[in-house]
């Protein structure tokens, strides 16, 4: 067990911390995409004008806005005015199949949809689908301009933003069925002082934002950087080469990267011809880092090396500074000084030193719930012999002598393919539901471009001849872009267990072996 002293902290909100920013150096850019460069003090009056509109609505605080749409000003804009009225911020991800998105907005009752024109076009066919009022942060004919909206709209009124109300909601993954909507708190977001000291953010630095904003790696790094009076720099759209091209342009000192884009990153033939002296921080999370490629990153790429494990639910964390202790990176570090990590066994009980078990965790930064899913919410939670909550990382990893935790297979058949969360299950369930499909099971095999990629062991019916690439071609046109099925193997049967439970590693390694073979 790993246990550390929760910190008291005074609770300061993110719009609040934005407005001192905009106060103490109102010229200093606070986003840049493109040419377009906005200051702290025009970003502070746009989040006043889109409050002032929200209440104008009618919405009042703790009502919720849907945001769907790539990574924009005007996005952070929306996002972080719905903030300041008190409003709950729900970002959902572009990549998920139209069905899914109506699901979420209609799971998080958002009064507003905020779109760009790809969105638009995306759910057009399903609009009839959608109670909420479509509001475009770019130009398109399909609804009114976010400006048009915002236009005549009044400073919004005070609103004292307490630290238990939602301050957004984030979709575990854009799959088919019901995602998880996963309730943050304003004091989440909101961690103390302690954070910001070892990454060096601050006024002089400037972050590189290539991620997208509905994801929960993102909004961290972004609110750390517009907390502290950081210029913020945002990609629509990741690429290798632009990235270190943006990076040279701006003197970056602060990125968020997740391994698949690392890796991309240093395979480039002429990576060490870009001059990244600028840089003090990297950061990555969100899917297994390996030792090696954070040794590249050490050797190659100037300035330290953070690696942060952890879940958008919150709970248990741990940080490992890589530059810091070069010996550890087969590790994810120590837990945070306001977290809590226990590994249990099977029945619930904590396991002795050493010994492999269950990730749970618990701290300051914990998620409310999941919405609407009080089950899913109980399934995630462990309570100690106190009563206190830890949630359930899903892992299962040991702590070494030092106290730095190792991560061992995931507890589940979760799949993190260039950083985003796959289900099994939700992959099984398209396959199960095509005609020709008798039995199924995916896996999450290596890939060099995205970590991990799902592949999929197909049994068919009888007198089925389906081709594997035409059943492919067919499910992954009713899979959102991070889920797609990147193989098909059909079998006679799928091995099982006593039991009847699939054997999922056998499939792992049988198709690791045939590609080797």
């Amino acid at each position: 067990m790993a246990k550390n002293k929760i910190p008291n902290t005074v609770f300061f909100s993110i719009p609040d911390r934005i407005r001192e920013q905009a106060k103490v150096r109102p010229t200093r850019a606070a986003l840049v995409q493109g040419e377009h460069v906005e200051s702290y003090g025009d970003l502070d009056l746009k989040m006043d004008k889109i409050a002032g509109a929200l209440q104008r609505d009618g919405l009042h605080a703790q009502d919720v806005v849907a945001i769907c749409a790539f990574s924009s000003i005007s996005y952070i804009e929306v996002f972080c005015g719905a903030l300041r009225a008190g409003v709950v911020a729900a970002p959902l991800p572009p990549s998920a199949t139209p069905e899914s998105l109506v699901g979420m907005i209609e799971d998080c009752g958002a009064q507003l949809l905020f779109i760009d024109h790809a969105m638009a076009e995306h759910l057009a066919p399903l609009r009839n689908q959608i109670a909420a009022k479509w509001v475009s942060l770019d130009e398109t004919d399909q609804c009114i301009s976010a400006s048009q909206w915002s236009a005549d709209a009044l400073a919004s009124a005070p609103v004292a933003i307490k630290p238990d109300w939602t301050f957004d909601i984030i979709y575990s993954s854009g799959t088919t069925g019901a995602p998880k909507g996963i309730v943050q708190p304003h004091v989440m977001r909101t961690r103390p002082a302690p954070d910001g000291e070892p990454y060096g953010y601050g006024p002089e630095a400037t972050a590189l934002i290539s991620t997208g904003l509905y994801s929960n790696t993102t909004l961290v790094s972004l609110f750390y950087a517009l907390g502290s009076g950081s210029t913020v720099v945002l990609m629509t759209k990741f690429d290798a080469r632009m990235f270190l091209e943006l990076a040279v342009r701006h003197r970056v000192t602060h990125a968020m990267l997740v391994p698949v884009q690392y890796t991309r990153i240093m395979a480039l033939p002429d990576f060490d011809s870009f001059d990244l002296s600028a840089f003090k921080m990297k950061f990555c999370t969100s899917a297994p880092f390996s030792a090696a490629l954070k040794a590249d990153v050490l050797k190659r790429w100037p300035g330290g090396l953070t690696e942060g494990y952890g879940m958008t639910e919150g709970g248990g964390s741990t940080v490992l500074f890589a530059h810091e202790t070069p010996d550890k990176l087969h590790t994810v570090g120590k837990p945070w000084p306001w977290c809590e990590i226990r590994l249990i066994d099977d029945q619930g009980r904590e396991v002795k030193p050493g010994e492999v078990g269950e990730i749970v965790g618990t701290s300051v930064s914990m998620m409310k719930g999941y919405h609407n899913q009080p089950g899913k919410t109980a399934e995630a939670t462990w309570h100690d012999e106190t009563g206190r909550p830890f949630i359930r990382n899903g892992d299962v990893g040991r702590f070494d002598e030092d106290g730095f935790l190792i991560l061992m297979d995931r507890k589940k058949d979760l799949i993190i393919s260039g950083g985003f969360n796959v289900y099994p299950s939700d992959l099984e369930a398209k396959l199960f539901e095509h005609e020709a499909v008798s039995d199924a099971a995916v896996v999450g095999v290596p890939s060099r471009q995205w970590g991990e990629t799902p592949v999929a062991f197909v049994v068919l019916k009888a007198g089925n001849t389906i081709a594997a690439e035409v059943l492919r071609t067919q499910i992954n046109a009713q899979l959102g872009k991070t889920q797609r099925i990147s193989s098909i193997l059909i079998l006679d049967a799928l091995p099982r267990s006593h039991i009847g439970k699939v054997l999922k590693r056998e499939l792992r390694d049988r198709y690791c072996e045939s590609i080797q073979g």
